[in-house]
C-alpha cells in the first residue's frame, strides 16, 4: 500500500475540448494546464460518448458505455444503484477517497462509494423542485451563508444555469464556487489520515453556466477580438428548432452582442479555474508522489452552427479534454481515441488494481507507447429534439444517423475539423461504410433500430435503467 501513489482526479463540467491555449485555441488562456499537461499524456482525440451531465457522469464513475450503464438521455430522479463504481473500488484499494464539488447523482447524497462527499451540484431544478431549502443537500450554500448572511445564494445575480446571459460574479472571488471547490479540497489534504493513499475528486460546476467569472475573468475577455463561430452548410438540419428569444434555447442566431460576453463568460471561467487548479497543485507538492487526471463530462457547442448547449455529437458538444500526468506517465500528446469510460480502469491501473466487467480500459499502455489492441472506434449516442441522434467517430471521421427523421452526416475531421462541410449529401463508398458499422452497431438494440440490414427510422427510444 505504501507503493500507491495518491491520485487526484479533476473533473471540469461543460468544457470543449479544443479550449486550451495548449490545443491551439485563438482565445482562450490555459497556462497553468498548459503547463502542467506537458509534463504528462495529453489525449487530443478524447469524447464523451453521451453528452450531458447525468449519463457522462454515469460512464466516469462505472466504466461503462451507455448500452450497459442504460444512461442515453438527460433524466434526473432515477437513482444511481451501481454495484461496482470508480471510488468504491480505490476505497477497497485502501484509499482514502473523498469528493468535492459536483456529483449530479440521485438520490443527491447518494456518495458512489466515496467514503466523504463535500456537495455542490450547482443549480439542479429538479433538486430545487423537492427541497425548500437546498443546505439540505448542498455543503455550499451553508458555507455561503456563513460567509456572506442567512439569506445570501449563489443565484443572486439572477443568471439562469441554462442561458448564454453573462456577467461578473456578484460576491468576493473567495465565495465563488469554484475557489469553494479547490478550498475544501485544501481543507480535505491538510486533514487527512496521512497513512493511507488518497483518492480526491475534485469536480468543478463551471465552466458550465452561469457565466459568471470573477471581475478580472470577465474583464480578460470582453474586449478581445474573436473569430466567428463556424457555420456549415447542413444549418437547416435543426432549423425548425431555433428560438432565438429564448436565452437557453439550444439552436439561435442571437444578438453578437449576447454571444460575445457569453463566450467572455465561459473562457473567463476558464481561466479562473485555470488559476485555481495551480493552487491546488502547488498544495499536492508536498503531499507525495501523485498522478493527477483532468478531464471535462462533456463540451458546450457556443454557437457553432447556430447551436448552443451540447448533447448534439458535433465537436464543439462531444470533444473533450482529458490528460494524466504523474510518476511514470510521459509526456507528450497521443491521438488514441479516448472516452470517459477509460478513466475508471486508468486510475484503477494507477493504484496496481484491476476489475472485470467494464467496457472501459486503461490508457496508460497508450501513454508509454506500448503496441495496444485499441478501439479502432467509439459509439455515441443521446436523445434530443425526440430522437436519438447516434454517431460513430474515430477521430478521423465521424457518421451520424437520426433515428427519427433517418437523416446521415457524415464528416471528414482531419480536413474539416470544424465540421462545416457534410459529405453525406455526397454519395460515396466511405458514407456507405460508416453506414454499414452504425448497423453492426445498433443491430440488437430493442428499438428495431436495424430490420433486415438496414437502418429504420422513426423507432421510439429505449432507455433501459439500472
Amino acid at each position: 500500500m505504501a507503493d500507491q501513489p495518491n491520485i487526484v482526479l479533476i473533473c471540469v463540467d461543460q468544457w470543449r475540448g479544443d479550449c486550451l491555449s495548449a490545443a491551439g485555441h485563438p482565445v482562450v488562456l490555459t497556462p497553468y494546464l498548459d503547463g502542467w499537461m506537458a509534463t504528462g499524456t495529453r489525449f487530443s482525440r478524447a469524447y464523451s460518448a453521451t453528452p450531458t451531465c447525468v449519463p457522462a457522469r454515469a460512464a466516469l464513475f462505472t466504466g461503462l458505455s451507455q448500452e450497459h450503464h442504460g444512461r442515453v438521455g438527460y433524466r434526473d430522479g432515477v437513482p444511481w444503484d451501481y454495484p461496482v463504481t470508480m471510488a468504491g473500488e480505490l476505497s477497497r484499494a485502501g484509499y482514502q477517497s473523498q469528493a468535492v464539488g459536483k456529483m449530479h447523482v440521485y438520490p443527491e447524497r447518494q456518495r458512489m462509494g466515496f467514503e466523504n462527499v463535500a456537495l455542490h451540484d450547482g443549480y439542479l431544478h429538479f433538486a430545487r423542485s423537492r427541497h425548500s431549502d437546498l443546505a439540505d443537500i448542498d455543503d455550499y450554500i451553508p458555507w455561503l451563508r456563513e460567509k456572506m448572511g442567512y439569506d445570501a445564494d449563489y443565484i443572486d445575480h439572477g443568471l439562469n444555469c441554462n442561458s448564454i446571459i453573462a456577467r461578473p460574479w456578484d460576491k468576493p472571488e473567495y465565495v465563488h464556487p469554484t475557489t469553494w471547490v479547490v478550498t475544501r479540497s485544501l481543507e480535505f489534504l491538510r486533514e487527512r489520515d496521512t497513512d493511507r493513499p488518497f483518492f480526491l475528486y475534485a469536480s468543478f460546476h463551471r465552466p458550465h453556466p452561469p457565466y459568471d467569472p470573477p471581475e478580472w475573468a470577465f474583464q480578460q475577455y470582453i474586449g478581445q477580438e474573436m473569430p466567428d463561430p463556424p457555420v456549415g452548410d447542413w444549418t437547416d438540419l435543426w432549423a425548425q428548432y431555433e428560438n432565438s428569444v429564448s436565452p437557453e434555447s439550444q439552436v439561435a442566431r442571437y444578438d453578437p452582442r449576447l454571444l460575445q460576453r457569453a463566450r467572455a463568460g465561459y473562457y473567463g471561467h476558464m481561466s479562473h479555474i485555470d488559476q485555481q487548479i495551480e493552487r491546488l497543485l502547488e498544495e499536492l507538492a508536498g503531499h507525495g508522489d501523485t498522478v493527477v487526471c483532468f478531464v471535462s463530462d462533456h463540451g458546450e457547442l457556443m454557437g457553432d452552427h447556430h447551436l448552443y448547449r451540447k448533447s448534439l455529437p458535433y465537436e464543439g458538444s462531444a470533444h473533450i479534454p482529458f490528460a494524466i500526468a504523474g510518476p511514470g506517465i510521459p509526456s507528450g500528446v497521443n491521438d488514441s481515441v479516448v472516452e470517459l469510460r477509460d478513466v475508471f480502469p486508468t486510475l484503477l491501473d494507477v493504484a496496481g488494481g484491476s476489475v472485470s466487467g467494464l467496457d472501459g480500459r486503461s490508457v496508460l499502455p497508450l501513454t508509454r507507447g506500448e503496441s495496444v489492441d485499441w478501439r479502432t472506434q467509439l459509439h455515441g449516442e443521446h436523445t434530443a429534439f425526440g430522437q436519438s441522434i447516434q454517431w460513430l467517430t474515430d477521430g478521423r471521421e465521424k457518421y451520424i444517423w437520426c433515428s427519427g427523421s433517418g437523416v446521415e452526416q457524415f464528416f471528414d475531421l482531419v480536413a474539416d475539423p470544424t465540421e462545416s462541410h457534410d459529405l453525406a449529401r455526397e454519395s460515396s463508398d466511405r458514407l456507405g461504410r460508416w453506414r454499414a458499422r452504425m448497423v453492426d452497431v445498433l443491430v440488437d438494440r430493442p428499438e428495431g433500430f436495424v430490420d433486415a440490414g438496414r437502418l429504420v427510422p422513426g423507432r421510439p427510444v429505449v432507455e433501459v435503467l439500472p
